[in-house]
């Protein structure tokens, strides 16, 4: 996303987690993680203060600590953490990635976010604004819908079916004559026990998914919204390269 404040412009990428890669989706997502890093002004590292100092926590430290790139080190979620835990997960931290300041955050509640953002901003190098003011996003509609439909997936499954499912938006138009957005989607899954779980008893977990997907498209895209949700067995996806292109990885 793209945060334009009265002195500062801030393009911010979100990443993948960068982790031991055996499939080809997860060399994918790690080889991109990697780029980031090495193409950034400054690095945030966000860590779950919910659930502690993990092992994927300490090995991107290890990737962190050499890097000559400005690291923030931003320990999220401590409104579900009692304060006298936080002392103990920041000098881990602080021994993980000495030199660095540690921040304690909450998104949820706001609590330190300006600080971070004041951080951030301090720490950018000097440079002409690359976007319009009224910019948020450098990707597009179609993308976003994607993310959005992906969204309600995971939340209305429960994580039920977490990371072997996707989504691919087949069709985005908007017709003449019509001020309707037209959107058909499939979820690819990749295994056929999956396919039951997305579609719930008579359809009514898809139909949820689908109306809160839309409702959250309508917003985005300030028009009325046709979206059609289809549920594909296809095993393997996550290994196809055709298929991992045609989502955007």
């Amino acid at each position: 996303g793209i945060r334009t404040l009265a002195d500062a412009q801030v393009i911010f990428l979100d990443t993948p987690g960068i982790h031991e890669a055996r499939s080809l989706i997860n060399r994918r997502m790690v080889e991109t993680a990697r780029k980031t890093l090495v193409e950034a002004s400054v690095l945030l590292f966000l860590v779950d203060a919910a659930a502690g100092v993990a092992a994927g926590d300490r090995a991107l430290a290890a990737t962190l600590a050499p890097l000559p790139t400005p690291t923030i080190v931003v320990l999220n979620k401590v409104d579900r953490v009692a304060r006298p835990e936080l002392l103990p997960l920041m000098a881990t931290l602080g021994q993980l990635l000495p030199g660095r300041e540690i921040i304690p955050a909450s998104a949820l509640t706001g609590e330190n976010v300006d600080t971070v953002l004041g951080r951030v901003v301090g720490a950018l190098p000097e440079g002409e604004c690359h976007y319009e003011a009224e910019e948020y996003t450098t990707a597009t509609e179609r993308f976003l819908v994607q993310e959005l439909v992906r969204e309600q997936l995971f939340r209305q499954t429960e994580e039920e079916v977490p990371y072997g499912a996707a989504v691919l938006v087949e069709e985005f138009t908007e017709r003449p004559g019509q001020d309707v957005l037209f959107v058909r989607a499939t979820i690819l899954v990749g295994r056929p026990s999956h396919k039951p779980i997305v579609i719930g008893t008579g359809g009514q977990r898809l139909r949820e998914i689908g109306r809160r997907a839309r409702l959250e498209v309508e917003a985005l895209c300030g028009r009325r919204v046709f979206l059609e949700l289809f549920v594909k067995v296809e095993p393997g996806w996550a290994k196809n390269p055709r298929r991992l292109g045609e989502l955007g990885l």
